[in-house]
C-alpha cells in the first residue's frame, strides 16, 4: 500500500489513540495478577494485539470485546493467571513488537524449562544478546539459535534466581523494564545496576505500573540502581489507558508545518509518565504556536514560522536518549525550521524497527533535505518555506518525491506528514500500511482534519 501526501490546510479537532507503552504493560501485569482486570481505552494496534495473543501462552485469558465485524472493543477484560502462571506452552511469536519481546522474555526466564521467542523480519534483526547476557547473569541458559547473529530466534532455559544484573542499559530500556517485571516472580526479587541508562522515562513508567499493582520498586535518582521485590499476590485492577504521546507528535508537527492550519488535539495525557511530551517544549523553543491546556487535556496548534534564531549559538540541540521514538517526527519538523537542528545522543534510534538515523538520512535526502549523519546524531540544515516578512523563502529547496517506510510505522507517518507542509509537489510513501503497528487508521483519522492523503 502506498499513500500520496500533498499540501493541506488542517483544521478541526483530533483524538489520538491510547498509549502502546501503557497498554502492553497493562496486559502483561493483568496476566500475572489474580482475578479479573479491566483495561479501558486500550490501543488496538498490531503490537498490542500481539501481546493479547501471547499472554494466554502463560495462562491468562483475554477478552477483546470484539464487534460483529471482529474489531477490538474499547474495554478489554483480562482474567489473570495469578498463582497458576506458567512457562509459555508454545513458541512466542511477538510479530513486530520489540516491547513484547523484551518484556516477556525475562518473565519467561523465571520458569523451569525452555521458551522460544521469534518474530517478523524486523524483530529477527533487532539485538537480543544484551538480554541473553542479563538473564545468564541470573543463572539462565540463554542463547540465540544462529550463533553468528545477534537476533531472534531467542532460546531461554530457566529458572533465573535472585541476584544482581549488571548491564549498560543503553541498548534499550525495554529489557530493563522486562527484568523489573520478572522480579515480581523471583523469590528474593531482583537488583539491576545500569552503567549508562537511557530512555529513563519508560523505566519510571514501569515503576509506576509496578506500584499500581502493589509491587515494591526502587529506582535511584540517577537511574543506575533499581530494586524490585517479589510479590506473590499481584492485585488485579481497572485502568484507563492515557493517550499516546508518540502518536500526538504526528498531528502536532503536521499542524505546525501545514500553512494556515489550526488543530486541537484532545484527550492529551498530562500525567507526565510519557517522556515524549518533551516534544512540546522543543517545538515551542523554535517558535511553535502551541498551547497545552492541562486542565482540559487539550493542545491547540497553529501553523508557525519556525526558526533557531533566538537559541544559543543559533542552533536547536535535542538530546534524544530519553525519548528516542520522537526522532522521526522531529526530523521532519527540522526540515521546516530555519536554521540547524542537531538531534543528538540518539544511538538507540539505530536499534528500533529499523536504523532510523540511517534511513531518515537516505529518505530525507531524496526530498532535498541537507542531512549529516553521525554515529549517534543527525544534523539537519532546514529552512522555513517563508521569510520573516511572509514572502517565499528562496532557500527552501524541499520538494516531493517517492520514499520508503522500511516497514517502520514512525517512518511512514512522519514522511506522510512532511508532504502536508510542502508548498508544492507531493510525497509518495510506500509500504504505508505499517502505521497500524501504533496508530490504527492513522490516515483516516488525519483526513478528518483535512489532511490530503490519497
Amino acid at each position: 500500500m502506498y499513500i500520496v501526501s500533498k499540501k493541506s490546510r488542517l483544521s478541526g479537532n483530533i483524538c489520538v489513540p491510547g498509549s502502546k507503552s501503557h497498554t502492553i504493560r497493562a496486559l502483561l501485569l493483568a496476566s500475572l495478577a489474580e482475578g479479573t482486570s479491566c483495561i479501558k481505552n486500550p490501543l488496538p494496534s498490531a503490537d498490542c494485539l500481539s501481546t493479547a495473543a501471547a499472554v494466554p501462552l502463560i495462562g491468562a485469558d483475554v477478552d477483546l470485546s470484539l464487534s460483529v465485524e471482529g474489531e477490538p472493543g474499547t474495554e478489554w477484560v483480562v482474567r489473570g493467571a495469578g498463582k497458576k502462571v506458567h512457562l509459555p506452552y508454545d513458541v512466542v511469536n511477538v510479530g513486530n513488537s520489540g516491547s513484547l519481546l523484551y518484556f516477556l522474555s525475562p518473565i519467561a526466564a523465571t520458569f523451569s524449562g525452555a521458551s522460544v521467542f521469534t518474530g517478523d523480519d524486523s524483530i529477527r534483526s533487532r539485538p537480543v544478546l544484551h538480554v541473553v547476557d542479563a538473564l545468564n547473569q541470573l543463572g539462565a541458559e540463554s542463547f540465540v539459535s544462529c550463533p553468528d547473529r545477534n537476533g531472534c530466534p531467542l532460546i531461554i532455559r530457566g529458572p533465573v534466581k535472585s541476584g544482581v544484573v549488571r548491564t549498560e542499559g543503553e541498548v534499550s530500556s525495554q529489557y530493563v523494564s522486562g527484568l523489573m517485571m520478572a522480579g515480581i516472580l523471583i523469590d528474593g526479587g531482583i537488583r539491576i545496576e545500569l552503567s549508562n541508562p537511557k530512555e529513563t522515562p519508560y523505566l519510571t513508567m514501569t515503576q509506576k505500573w509496578l506500584e499500581k499493582v502493589g509491587v515494591s520498586c526502587f529506582i535511584s535518582d540517577d537511574f543506575k540502581k533499581i530494586e524490585v521485590k517479589q510479590k506473590k499476590d499481584l492485585k488485579s485492577f481497572t485502568t484507563v489507558i492515557p493517550s499516546d504521546w508518540e502518536a500526538v507528535a504526528f498531528p502536532l508537527v503536521a499542524a505546525l508545518i501545514a500553512d494556515g492550519s489550526k488543530v486541537v488535539i484532545e484527550n492529551v495525557d498530562s500525567s507526565g509518565t510519557q517522556g515524549d511530551d518533551k516534544i512540546v517544549d522543543v517545538l515551542k523553543s523554535v517558535g511553535g504556536n502551541i498551547v497545552w491546556d492541562k486542565s482540559s487535556e487539550t493542545i491547540t496548534v497553529s501553523s508557525s514560522r519556525l526558526s533557531t534564531k533566538t537559541l544559543p549559538g543559533g542552533e536547536l540541540h535535542v538530546a534524544l536518549s530519553s525519548f528516542p521514538d520522537a526522532v522521526c517526527a522531529l526530523s521532519v519538523a527540522a526540515c521546516f525550521i530555519e536554521g540547524t537542528t542537531v538531534l543528538e545522543d540518539a544511538a538507540v534510534c539505530r536499534r528500533k524497527e529499523t536504523d532510523r538515523l540511517k534511513v531518515l538520512t537516505v529518505e530525507l535526502t531524496k526530498l532535498g533535505v541537507e542531512v549529516e549523519e553521525g554515529e549517534d546524531y543527525l544534523i539537519i540544515h532546514g529552512h522555513s518555506p517563508v521569510l520573516s516578512d511572509g514572502s517565499p523563502n528562496p532557500e527552501f529547496k524541499l520538494h516531493g518525491g517517492e520514499v520508503k517506510s522500511y516497514g517502520d510505522h514512525r517512518m511512514a507517518m512522519s514522511l506522510a506528514v512532511l508532504g502536508l507542509g510542502l508548498p508544492s509537489g507531493e510525497v509518495v510513501v510506500n509500504d504505508a500500511e505499517c502505521c497500524k503497528v501504533s496508530f490504527p487508521n492513522f490516515f483516516e483519522v488525519m483526513k478528518q482534519i483535512n489532511a490530503d492523503f490519497v
